[in-house]
């Protein structure tokens, strides 16, 4: 299969997804769907020493019920040539990653809050991570599944932090040893995740009154070591922070609040999937990357 058919097929598979998860729309007590782009130049992938330029386009929704929430996602990655698709070819790697999390709330099942102190409810996550990416080293073939409980607290927006059981496996294809000789897919040690996932208003007070409509959101995962690789490495501990300051532009211009929004987002990724600096040689197991991004909601 070529790189651009994957791709298509990439996205079919994440519409159909999102459309799977936004059936019972129709019962949803709130919703929000959007379309995003964002873009940086300083990624980093294991084992490559370079700075990659990358464009990343979104699918996202979220939306809420009676008993809980569900929240999904679809990246679409693109590469530049600092990290190409195959070794016959310089354009750059095409990868896509999707997420999935149902938040079951837990006090409304039982049909009184659970709440204490700035806790204001107790929930339940499932759900899964899923990934292809075709690049010249590692072909990564993520599977994922997550379960944990998760606390809501009492602040403007929202915040929830949560410990997460992870069940994932790989199934890399690259051109080289190791990796090369690997011949099915491999399970990790099941291990915990820390989560923490926000989007609070900013007060229009801290901007000298230019705060209206500005919003910081972001997501923080700090992952335990999982064990060995596939050729047998030991993992490291994996720290994945991404934070983003946006702004309701649209409705400056007479469209509806958070229509369009513009804003700079900044990620820190240390040992990411688990690369240590030991076993990569200390090449692209950390990235610190900013970026701008803009978002279109409907």
């Amino acid at each position: 299969m070529s790189e651009r058919t994957n791709a298509a097929a990439l996205a079919a598979l994440g519409f159909l997804v999102f459309a799977a998860s936004a059936a019972p729309a129709g019962a949803a007590d709130w919703s929000d769907t959007a379309i995003s782009w964002r873009y940086g130049q300083r990624f980093r992938e294991p084992y490559n020493p370079a700075d990659i330029k990358k464009h990343i386009f979104a699918l996202t929704h979220a939306s809420g019920y009676k008993y809980g929430s569900n929240y999904f996602n679809v990246d679409l990655l693109q590469s530049d040539s600092n990290d190409p698709g195959s070794l016959n070819q310089s354009e750059g790697a095409q990868e896509a990653y999707i997420v999935y999390r149902h938040t079951l709330d837990i006090g409304a099942l039982r049909g009184a809050p659970i709440a204490y102190g700035p806790v204001k409810g107790l929930g339940l996550v499932l759900g899964f991570d899923w990934n292809t990416k075709n690049d010249i080293g590692y072909n990564s073939r993520k599977r994922m599944l997550v379960v944990g409980p998760t606390l809501m607290w009492n602040v403007p927006g929202f915040l929830s932090t949560g410990v997460m059981l992870l069940r994932e496996s790989n199934a890399p294809s690259g051109a080289f040893p190791p990796i090369s000789e690997v011949r099915s897919r491999y399970t990790y040690e099941t291990h915990p995740m820390f989560s923490a996932t926000w989007g609070i208003p900013v007060p229009d007070s801290w901007l000298g009154g230019w705060g209206a409509g500005w919003s910081f959101e972001g997501y923080l995962n700090y992952i335990a070591a999982k064990g060995r690789d596939e050729v047998g490495n030991p993992t490291g501990a994996e720290t994945n922070l991404d934070m983003q300051l946006m702004v309701d532009i649209g409705s400056r211009f007479g469209q509806p609040k958070n229509r369009f929004r513009l804003g700079v987002e900044y990620q820190f990724w240390n040992n990411k999937f688990g690369n240590t600096a030991a076993t990569t040689g200390n090449r692209g197991q950390r990235a610190s990357t900013p970026m701008v991004r803009a978002e279109y909601h409907f």
